[in-house]
C-alpha cells in the first residue's frame, strides 16, 4: 500500500463514506456511546469497512471520531481513552489488510474556546495532545480532524497533533451556506490559516450536499496550497415522521455532483452522512472511466 503522499501524487484519492449512520442500520441503537458499541460489536464495523475498500477506498477513517476525554466523558468513559483509541485503530487496520490507509478520526468537543465558549485553550490542547498521541502509537496511517466548528479550535487541533507525532493530518471543517463556520471565520479563512500551521490537507466534510458545494469549493482551491478534501452528505435531508434524518440523493447523482468538485479543484474525495459503500463505488467508476480517456 502506498504512503499519503505517494497516495497524493496520483490523486484523487478516494476516501470512504459514512460510518455511524451505516452502523445504526445495522443495529446500532442510538444515544450509546459509538466506539464502546464498535467493541462489541465488531463485525459490523469490519463489514463496512471491507465493503468500502471493495468499493474503492484508499483511505478508511478509523471509527474515533468522538473518542477523546471530553467526548467519551458525556459516558461516563473519559479514562477509557487509551484502551477505545488503540482498539478501534487496530480493528480499522484488520479492515484494510494493508489494502487501504488507516486515519485516526478526531473531532470538535462542541464546546467554543474563550472567550466565545468556555472552554481553555490549554484544556483543548491537552485533549487532542491525549488522542493523537494514542491514535499513533495505535499504527494509524495518518490523522484526519474532520467536522470541526471554527478554525480556532481546529488550529488548536492541528498543534497538538503535530506536537505528539509526525503523521500526516487532515483537517476538514463544516460549513453553513455561505461558507461560514459555525464557531467563527469562514472555509476561505480556515484554508489560510491551517495551511499556515503544517496542514497536510484542507477542506469540508458534512455540512451541505455536493450540489451545493461547487462555489464554495472552486473559492478554497484558489487560496490552498495544500491537497483539498471534499466530504459531502448524501444532499439535504428530509425527516421522517419518526425524527429519522433520510438522506435522498441516489449514488449515481452523487458521483455526478462529485464530478464537478473535481472539475472544480477537489483532489481527496468521499461522503459523509448518508452515504454508503455504493456511493464510493460510483465515485471510483467515474475514476476508472476518467483513467480510461487519457
Amino acid at each position: 500500500m502506498l504512503n499519503f503522499s505517494e497516495l497524493l501524487k496520483q490523486a484523487p484519492v478516494i476516501l470512504d463514506g459514512a460510518t455511524g449512520s451505516n452502523l445504526m442500520k445495522a443495529g446500532m441503537p442510538k444515544g450509546v456511546c459509538t466506539e464502546d458499541w464498535i467493541l462489541r460489536n465488531p463485525q459490523s464495523l469490519l463489514d463496512l469497512q471491507q465493503a468500502y475498500i471493495d468499493a474503492g477506498s484508499q483511505i478508511i477513517y478509523a471509527p474515533t471520531f468522538s473518542a477523546n476525554r471530553h467526548g467519551l466523558a458525556r459516558h461516563g468513559f473519559e479514562g477509557r481513552v487509551v484502551e477505545l483509541n488503540t482498539a478501534l485503530v487496530q480493528l480499522s487496520k484488520q479492515a484494510a489488510d494493508g489494502k487501504a490507509l488507516v486515519a485516526g478520526d478526531m473531532t470538535t468537543t462542541g464546546i467554543p474556546l474563550e472567550p466565545l465558549g468556555t472552554m481553555a485553550y490549554d484544556e483543548l490542547f491537552e485533549i487532542y495532545c491525549e488522542q493523537a498521541s494514542v491514535l499513533a502509537e495505535a499504527g494509524a496511517d495518518l490523522l484526519v480532524i474532520e467536522t470541526m466548528l471554527g478554525i480556532d479550535e481546529t488550529a488548536v487541533a492541528l498543534e497538538a497533533a503535530k506536537s505528539v507525532c509526525e503523521l500526516p493530518v487532515m483537517c476538514s471543517v463544516t460549513v453553513q451556506a455561505d461558507g461560514g463556520l459555525y464557531f467563527g471565520g469562514n472555509c476561505i479563512e480556515a484554508v489560510q490559516t491551517l495551511q499556515e500551521l503544517g496542514v497536510d490537507a484542507v477542506g469540508i466534510n458534512c455540512s451541505l450536499g455536493p450540489e451545493q458545494l461547487v462555489a464554495l469549493v472552486r473559492n478554497m482551491k484558489a487560496e490552498a496550497t495544500v491537497p483539498l478534501l471534499v466530504k459531502p452528505n448524501a444532499g439535504m435531508p428530509e425527516i421522517s415522521d419518526s425524527g429519522e434524518a433520510i438522506y435522498p440523493m441516489q449514488p449515481e447523482i452523487f458521483a455526478k455532483h462529485m464530478q464537478v468538485l473535481m472539475r472544480e479543484g477537489a483532489e481527496l474525495i468521499g461522503g459523509c452522512c448518508g452515504t454508503t459503500p455504493e456511493f464510493i463505488a460510483a465515485i471510483k467508476k467515474y475514476c476508472k472511466n476518467q483513467e480510461s480517456m487519457i
